[in-house]
C-alpha cells in the first residue's frame, strides 16, 4: 500500500532523542503503545515507516523507524504527520465513540433537522473535543462536542444534530451579538485580594 486514500492520522514525530536515530512520537491512539500495531505509518508525501521499536516515555512514546539510523536522520523527521488509512481501524467501538475523520464533512442540522452548516475539523486542545464547522457563510465557529450540545450523530446517515442553546450559537435576549465595547474588564471578578486579586 502506498499513500492512504482516507488518510487518518495517528501520530507526529517530535524531537530526536539520543544520538542512534530514535525519535519521540507523539501518538493520537488510545494506548501510545498501539502505534506498532497498526503496520506501516505514512507522511503526506506516501513516504512509509516502519517501526521496528517502541516504548513509553512520559507524554510520548519513544520510536526506532526502519532506516533512521543516526541523529541527523531523526532531525530531518520532526515535524512530520504520521497516517493510516480508515480502512486499518477497527470499527468495534463503542456507541458514542467516533474517529474524527469520520465526523470531518458530516452536515450539521438544527432541532428541526434542517440543515444548517457543515463539519470541517475537529479539536482537542485539552479541555475536550471540539467541532470546527461553517454556519450560514461563518467559518470557525466551534462546537463543544459534548452530549448536550450534539446529542445526535449519525455517521452513516451523514449529520450530526446541534442543539442551539447548549452549543452557544443562540444571540442574547435583545438579538444582538455581544459587542466590545459592552466589555468592562474593571467589572470582572478579581477574587479577594489576599487571593493575589486586585480588589
Amino acid at each position: 500500500m502506498s499513500k492512504p486514500q482516507n488518510p487518518v492520522q495517528m501520530a507526529v514525530i517530535g524531537a530526536a532523542h539520543g544520538i542512534k536515530g530514535e525519535l519521540r512520537v507523539k501518538t493520537f491512539t488510545g494506548e501510545p503503545l498501539a502505534l506498532a500495531d497498526y503496520g506501516p505509518l505514512y507522511a503526506r508525501d506516501g513516504r512509509a515507516f516502519q517501526i521496528i521499536d517502541i516504548r513509553p516515555a512520559n507524554t510520548v512514546v519513544v520510536v526506532r523507524f526502519k532506516g533512521v539510523a543516526d541523529r541527523n536522520a531523526a532531525e530531518a523527521l520532526a515535524g512530520t504527520e504520521l497516517f493510516v488509512d480508515r480502512s486499518m481501524l477497527p470499527d468495534d467501538g463503542e456507541e458514542d465513540e467516533f474517529y474524527h475523520a469520520d465526523l470531518v464533512g458530516l452536515e450539521v442540522r438544527d432541532d428541526a433537522g434542517a440543515v444548517i452548516g457543515k463539519v470541517v475539523a475537529v479539536h482537542n486542545f485539552g479541555g475536550g473535543d471540539i467541532l470546527d464547522v461553517t454556519l450560514g457563510g461563518r467559518k470557525g465557529v466551534l462546537i463543544p462536542f459534548t452530549q448536550a450540545a450534539v446529542p445526535d450523530v449519525s455517521i452513516a446517515e451523514g449529520f450530526v444534530r446541534v442543539d442551539p442553546a447548549a452549543a452557544g450559537l443562540l444571540e442574547d435576549e435583545d438579538g444582538d451579538a455581544p459587542r466590545e465595547e459592552d466589555f468592562d474588564p474593571k467589572g470582572r471578578p478579581r477574587g479577594p485580594r489576599d487571593a493575589g486579586g486586585n480588589r
